[in-house]
């Protein structure tokens, strides 16, 4: 895994923004690519690298043991780092003292940091995604008084109707019989912004033209 010169600004931000959505360099547990990032690094960065800070410090707190288990060699010794200590034989079968108690105790608080660091930078990032906007596409039957009535006029006395979230579509006429026409005409609404009634009764208050309002047809979208 390459991220450029880690003793430039674009290298450190490269790694940075990997780290952001991974544990590790490789996989899912320490490996000797980590090793190499953190050797290559010498020292956890200044500034604005929260990612690779809470990383450096996780793989720095793994004692010579542990190292060479998942990396074949030692990290440099951490400034400020406690020494690793050597375990001792038991003296017999029944000594069960821990002498890597303090060690476990600080790899679970730094496990439970992590955690903690991990959850809030999720939650971080998916507040920045944009809500979903819900809406609904509704076809509109507005019908006449008769065969003498104004069509077009109608038509454009519609679309005169203006709301946050109300989008008007395509329109026909359609043929009701005995000569006489309806105005079948599209919108897109916002759900939240426009209601369905208000949109219906706004065109039935131009009535020299509009006996009615039917909804022919409403989907989600």
């Amino acid at each position: 895994m390459a991220f450029g010169d880690l003793n430039t600004p674009k290298g450190l931000t490269e790694l940075n923004n990997f780290l952001a959505d991974h544990s590790y360099i490789e996989g899912f547990v320490p490996s000797k690519a980590d090793l190499s990032v953190f050797t290559a690094l010498g020292k956890s960065p200044a500034g604005d690298y929260l990612h690779i800070q809470r990383w450096y410090r996780h793989i720095a707190s793994f004692n010579d043991k542990e190292r060479a288990a998942f990396g074949g060699q030692a990290l440099p010794q951490v400034a400020g780092a406690k020494p690793t200590v050597a375990s001792k034989p038991a003296a017999d079968d029944d000594d069960d003292v821990d002498l890597f108690g303090s060690e476990d105790e600080e790899e679970s608080e730094e496990a439970a940091k992590l955690k903690e660091e991990r959850v809030a930078a999720y939650n971080a990032k998916k507040s920045k995604k944009p809500a979903l906007i819900a809406k609904s596409s509704i076809l509109l039957d507005v019908k006449p008084w008769d065969d003498e009535t104004d069509m077009k006029e109608m038509e454009r006395s519609v679309r005169t109707i203006t709301m946050d979230g109300l989008l008007w579509g395509a329109a026909k006429l359609v043929p009701v019989g005995y000569g006489i026409n309806k105005l079948q005409i599209m919108c897109v609404i916002e759900d939240d912004k426009v209601s369905v009634d208000l949109l219906t009764e706004e065109i039935e208050k131009f009535e020299d033209f509009v006996q009615s309002v039917d909804i022919a047809a409403f989907n989600k979208i």
